[in-house]
């Protein structure tokens, strides 16, 4: 079998469906019969296995074949249409048409009945067959890649489609190919036993993963040998979490081996700078973890159609009073006309005619519940979400992405916001991390040229310079075109715009990585610190005089350079490893030019000798007078420049998972302390003055928010002893850094180093720094050994083990020595102070969660304008005691009392941190602490939690009664967003969680400001409009059928044939409705904008208040009074028939009901009127033909010449032109009426737009020269001798020089 060749948009769909479109899970397979019965392990062997009930147990497991369709060609009709039926609209129409077919009630022919719900039911499915047709085409490509499985019958590997991969079989994988199925790593070409991933696929993240084999297993010099593979493998059971997976390995001697992550390659990954691996599938097609993640898009119930839901029901209340006034009007007039003699004989009593009229009625007014209104509205917001996803506005170059509507159904949600909730880290900031300053054993170095290097790339970004995005992007498109293997294969992440005839770039091409643009790399460091570190490669300078300070600076380098998970590539050979000989890394230290490895080993054991080198501070004065001639070698050296000690070192290329993690490379690379390389069990560091050391790994404890920091365990490579290094949060480390009791002098070191190092933490925290503490520990050997006893019982357990580990991490981080802190900043993404700004003057309430500290917190609030220079600032600091939280709520309340009483506040900003907030949320206090936010312009809670953001959502959402919305770019924030009533995901330097988890998707939070303010405001009030548009057409042409009863009979008798009454409100007024609400356009985009305070109309819901649904109600009502009444008195006395008499209702019907859209309508195109007049000449072409060819189509009635005998006389028309005005004319009183008494903020801003900047700058002056001395707060403006108070707001460009030469016109 030959592999697939792929063009890019093949790739680009596959991409997409992997990541988003895979949109149902698992449909009808799911986990083993065993698994079902409550099996809580999952058991894999070799598919090669002769043992029949091993290999019934894999049969058991689902196959690799993905089906994400919904239906298949049997299935397609009935499921469909019972999943139709879900809608109790459409069961109601369809029991309506199944009345007409009893014939003591119906009221038309029961053919013509079924029409409405025919065509409702045929236009759905249609659209679900397409959507289901797309996912069929996804599946079947993705399903038949090619990869290599192992074959016993030909003892090879050979090509096999991904849908024929099943668990227990082996997978052989080269350089660039895709995973297909989730596998237990077995064998790597790589020496040191590991493989990298790259995860765009999975989660967004472009920077490679290390993934090793499972420890224990021989490293073979040739490929594993399936039929040699004889373990059993035990694991959990298939579930969702990407960033877990637990299990052991009983090999044959029955010794266990643990399993975690590491030792997982999940499908839809990448295999990078490995030539070949070989893994065993564990989890298959719907089983695998990317397949369990993808839920495709949300449902969710707007707040719009909530309040479209009860006006339905009072439509079904109305309809009900309709039909039994009809019903009783009935029976009464039966039971006062006996024996008349144009009365068919019946012996049916009054009493059961009326009620069979009641079902009659029911059919024949069915109209007034609008069936095509759930239709419509569907198609409204599909058309909404494109226009939103294809606004260029939010197509953002670098990352080459655009907005994601991934919730279908709550679009005009996002008009009606009024509270945000944003993360800070990665959503008002750029989570580009970059080391700014730090402190080393409570000495403080401040970096000033760093800090002002930095300000220099502000400047050029600000003057549109930035060329650094620009080549970075560059790159980024580059770098998929230079992957370079022996073997290439298809690659998910391939999805470059390039047509397959470009030429590729040159494969030796610079590759960009992740976290590593010149801002980010090129640190200038602290002369002073240099001068300190050169020490150690200065021949005038002994290592015996070395004080104490000396050694924390080496291992706070260290500890940068090492704990950490960075990945160390190549620039000339894409994605490919630095690797290195382990064998020679012993010899490097002998190269040391210029120590001994003596003198070298007593720097990092000086502490037995601390007595006789005096306190503390005497050290630190020594090391402050070292001779300046020693001061060599390194003043000049940054990340790029100054002589590497070896070839070739800055061409190292650093993989991190996290910006902070590269930052604290960067940096540590920046002194020259260099991480070259690493393997499974080794890291290759260069540290000045001692060249390449190869540092033994021992363990790695990763970052957790639990633990709030990751360690490294490490053999030293000079004093062969157990080091443990760590970073993590300050809050954190400073609590852990506590020396062993006893140690007197330690302690008193550690005491001063903890203060001056805290008053240096608070520094940054005021300078908005992220702080990160570094420290250390030594083991004894004996220490170590009982530790790791416990560690590996951890390991190898499958029931409680993160419990376990995280319990083995924090018996190993105590009493630790702190060794410094560092400063990282991260920069506001642009345009954040204006888009809060606007926020803010949009009558939203902004509150900013984050787990920074309080003054970091503080100072990127007033970076970014939530917090003003003229708010008081209230800080919700507790101890301990829930009654001493609710007496500081109570006081702080009090406080904002008496600031609203007086003047000069302008307003109020809350702090609350992450204890008080624990408090806060507590059952007695809730209402005490939302009362006080809900008096302050703006809440910053600060060292929240994941699990506290999402309380504090949901209890502002819950009890306040308010529109939420969240917004985040990480893991952490999954469960606000989740939520909120809207959840924003920011597709940044954190991967794709936070976007999988959301309603949309932006890539910058500036996006936002349109998004609400623009679209969302469209959304809003064109849906809102549409359907009460909806309401009053179906209402209003009801009512006729409803009058036409007092006038016979009560007989549910209708004065049009039935044709007409199905397709009137089905085709002939359903075209401009949808027109109406897609493309309808209050105000431009620009104003909006620029003002925006329009925005408060849809947080009110003033489009959709109840009232305005009744007063729509009762205009419906008066027009079809007037549409009835009108030609009743014109034709009263005449012999017109039945029919005669409908043919001028219907004709001014229609009329009346597009030009009511034309008065309603604030945008009218050539498209518009296309519409209108096409809708008016279908209605008259259908009845005229109608009556022309039809003669037995409409029994009992008969149509024919009718309505073109009425359209031929002066009557019709002049009935029809007076109907149409009277009935109109109230409300273009009303609005003209409105309009210039109290005009709306929207008419307002409507005018605006029609002024060119000449005209307004005139009126401007003008107003100036008459108004000078008002102190009114608007601008007044003459429109045609109207005077229209408009709101404050930003000037357009154009009349920016018109303003400063006319003076402000504010007060």
């Amino acid at each position: 079998m030959t592999e697939t060749k792929l063009s890019p948009a093949k790739y680009l769909s596959l991409g997409l469906g992997v990541m988003y479109s895979l949109e149902r899970p698992v449909r009808g397979q799911s986990s083993s019969p065993k698994d079902r019965l409550g099996r809580k392990r999952r058991t894999v062997v070799s598919s090669l296995t002769e043992d029949e009930e091993l290999t019934e147990i894999l049969k058991s497991y689902s196959s690799n074949k993905v089906t994400t369709t919904k239906y298949s060609f049997l299935s397609f009709i009935p499921k469909n249409l019972f999943e139709q039926l879900h809608r109790c609209a459409n069961i109601y129409f369809i029991f309506l048409a199944a009345l007409n077919f009893v014939p003591v009630v119906n009221a038309f022919q029961p053919e013509i009945s079924i029409i409405p719900i025919l065509l409702v039911l045929a236009v759905t499915a249609v659209k679900d067959l397409w959507e289901d047709y797309r996912k069929h085409k996804s599946d079947k490509f993705i399903n038949g890649l090619v990869c290599e499985i192992y074959s016993r019958k030909q003892q090879t590997y050979v090509d096999q489609r991904w849908q024929d991969v099943h668990v227990g079989d082996f997978v052989r994988l080269s350089c660039n190919e895709i995973i297909p199925a989730d596998m237990l790593l077995l064998y790597s070409s790589d020496p040191h036993g590991v493989c990298y991933i790259e995860t765009a696929n999975l989660d967004g993240e472009t920077n490679l993963k290390q993934r090793q084999l499972v420890r224990d297993l021989p490293r073979q010099g040739s490929e594993l040998t399936p039929e040699n593979f004889h373990s059993r493998i035990e694991c959990e059971n298939p579930n969702n979490d990407l960033s877990r997976f637990r299990g052991f390995m009983e090999y044959p001697s029955k010794a266990r081996v643990g399993l975690h992550n590491n030792n997982l390659l999940l499908r839809s990954c990448t295999i990078r700078n490995t030539e070949t691996v070989i893994g065993i599938v564990v989890y298959a097609g719907h089983e695998t973890k990317a397949m369990k993640n993808n839920n495709g898009p949300r449902y969710k119930r707007s707040k719009l159609e909530r309040r479209l839901n009860v006006d339905v029901l009072w439509s079904v209340v109305l309809l009900v009073i309709m039909c039994l006034t009809a019903a009783i009007g009935h029976g009464l007039w039966l039971r006062n006309l006996k024996d008349a003699s144009f009365l068919n004989p019946d012996t049916t009593s009054p009493a059961l005619s009326g009620f069979y009229l009641f079902w009659t009625m029911i059919i024949v007014l069915q109209v007034l519940i609008p069936i095509s209104l759930y239709v419509s509205i569907e198609i409204v917001k599909l058309c909404q979400i494109f226009f939103i996803q294809n606004d260029v506005d939010f197509y953002n170059e670098y990352m080459d992405s655009r907005i994601q509507c991934r919730a279908l159904n709550i679009t005009e949600d996002l008009g009606q916001i009024q509270y945000v909730f944003s993360d800070k880290t990665g959503t008002l900031t750029e989570n580009k991390m970059v080391f700014r300053r730090c402190t080393i054993a409570g000495v403080e170095y401040p970096h000033e040229e760093n800090a002002r290097r930095l300000e220099v790339y502000k400047e050029d970004e600000a003057m549109g310079c930035s060329h650094t995005l620009k080549s970075r992007a560059s790159a980024k498109s580059l770098s998929c075109k230079s992957l370079s293997c022996n073997r290439s294969s298809v690659s998910l992440h391939t999805l470059t715009g390039h047509s397959e005839g470009e030429e590729s770039p040159s494969p030796t091409l610079p590759r960009h990585s992740a976290f590593s643009s010149p801002m980010e790399k090129d640190i200038v460091p602290d002369p002073f610190l240099v001068q300190k570190l050169n020490c150690l490669s200065s021949p005038l300078f002994l290592l015996r005089d070395a004080s104490m300070e000396l050694t924390y600076i080496v291992d706070f380098f260290m500890a940068l350079a090492i704990c950490n998970t960075v990945v160390v590539s190549s620039p000339n050979q894409p994605r490919h490893v630095v690797h290195f000989d382990i064998a020679s890394m012993g010899e490097s230290v002998s190269r040391t030019p210029l120590k001994s490895l003596e003198d070298i080993k007593m720097l990092f054991q000086p502490e037995e000798e601390e007595g006789e080198h005096g306190s503390w501070k005497d050290e630190e004065d020594k090391m402050l007078h070292l001779n300046p001639g020693a001061w060599s070698g390194l003043e000049n050296s940054n990340g790029a420049e100054g002589p590497p000690c070896e070839p070739g070192a800055d061409e190292l290329i650093y993989e991190a998972e996290s910006p902070d993690e590269a930052a604290l490379v960067h940096a540590a690379r920046a002194y020259r302390c260099t991480l070259q390389g690493r393997s499974l069990e080794r890291l290759l560091v260069e540290l000045p003055g001692m060249g390449s050391l190869a540092v033994r790994l021992l363990h790695i404890l990763p970052f957790d928010s639990t633990r709030k920091r990751m360690s490294v365990v490490v053999r030293h490579p000079l004093t062969n002893q157990v080091v443990v290094y760590t970073k993590g949060a300050d809050s954190v480390i400073m609590d852990l850094a506590e020396s062993p009791e006893g140690a007197e002098q330690s302690d008193g070191r550690q005491g001063h180093i903890r203060e001056q190092t805290q008053k240096h933490l608070d520094n940054y925290a005021r300078e908005g720094l992220r702080t990160l503490c570094i420290a250390k520990k030594v083991q004894t050997s004996t220490e170590y050994e009982i530790w790791l006893k416990r560690h590996a019982f951890a390991e190898t357990s499958i029931e409680n083990r993160e419990e376990l580990l995280l319990e083995s991490a924090q018996r190993l981080e105590t009493n630790l020595t702190l060794l410094g802190a560092t400063g990282i900043v991260d920069r506001l993404q642009e345009e954040v102070p204006e888009t809060i700004e606007a926020l803010q003057r949009a009558g939203v309430k902004v509150w900013v969660l984050t787990g920074d500290k309080q003054e970091t917190a503080i100072n990127i609030a007033c970076a970014c304008k939530l917090l003003r220079s003229t708010d008081q600032l209230l800080t919700a600091n507790c101890g301990s005691k829930v009654n001493a939280c609710k007496a500081l709520l109570l006081e702080l309340r009090a406080e904002v009392e008496c600031g609203e009483a007086a003047e000069g506040t302008s307003g109020f900003t809350l702090v609350v941190d992450g204890r008080t907030l624990d408090f806060a949320l507590q059952e007695d206090l809730k209402g005490d602490f939302l009362e006080l936010s809900r008096r302050c312009r703006a809440v910053v809670c600060c060292r929240s939690t994941p699990l506290q953001k999402s309380h504090v959502v949901q209890l502002v959402r819950d009890q306040l009664r308010v529109m939420t919305l969240a917004i985040g770019d990480g893991a952490n924030d999954v469960s606000m967003i989740q939520v909120a009533d809207v959840g924003i995901g920011i597709s940044g330097q954190e991967g794709m969680q936070a976007v999988m988890s959301s309603d949309f998707a932006i890539s910058r939070f500036k996006h936002l400001r349109k998004l609400l303010l623009v679209h969302g405001h469209w959304c809003y009030t064109r849906l809102a409009n549409m359907i009460l548009y909806f309401f009053y057409k179906n209402v209003m042409y009801v009512n006729l059928l409803f009058w036409y009863q007092f006038f016979c009979g009560f007989s549910g008798s209708v004065m049009t044939n039935s044709w007409v009454l199905i397709f009137f409100n089905l085709l002939f007024t359903s075209a401009p409705p949808l027109l109406y609400g897609i493309l309808d356009k209050d105000v431009s985009a620009e104003t909006l904008i620029k003002l925006p305070e329009l925005y408060k109309s849809g947080q009110n819901s003033k489009a959709y208040l109840p009232s305005t649904f009744w007063l729509t109600m009762l205009d419906a009502l008066y027009q079809s009074l007037v549409c009835f009444f009108i030609p009743y008195f014109a034709h009263a006395g005449s012999d017109a028939d039945m029919l005669s008499f409908g043919s001028p209702i219907n004709a001014s019907a229609l009329l009346i009901i597009l030009l009511h859209q034309v008065i309603e309508s604030r945008t009218l195109t050539w498209l518009h009127v296309l519409v209108l007049v096409g809708s008016a000449l279908f209605y008259f072409s259908f009845t005229l033909v109608f009556s022309v060819v039809c003669v037995t189509c409409s029994p009992p009635t008969n149509p024919l010449g009718v309505d073109k005998l009425q359209m031929s006389q002066p009557l019709f028309y002049g009935v029809c032109a007076l109907t149409t005005v009277l009935a109109l004319l109230p409300r273009f009183l009303f609005h003209a009426l409105c309009n210039s008494i109290s005009p709306s903020d929207t008419l307002k801003a409507a005018l605006m737009d029609q002024l060119n900047p000449d005209n307004y700058c005139r009126r401007m002056q003008r107003w100036n020269q008459t108004q000078a001395q008002s102190k009114a707060r608007g601008l007044v403006i003459n429109v045609e001798d109207l005077d229209i108070k408009i709101p404050d707001f930003i000037l357009p460009k154009e009349l920016k020089e018109c303003r400063a030469a006319t003076g402000s016109v504010f007060s």
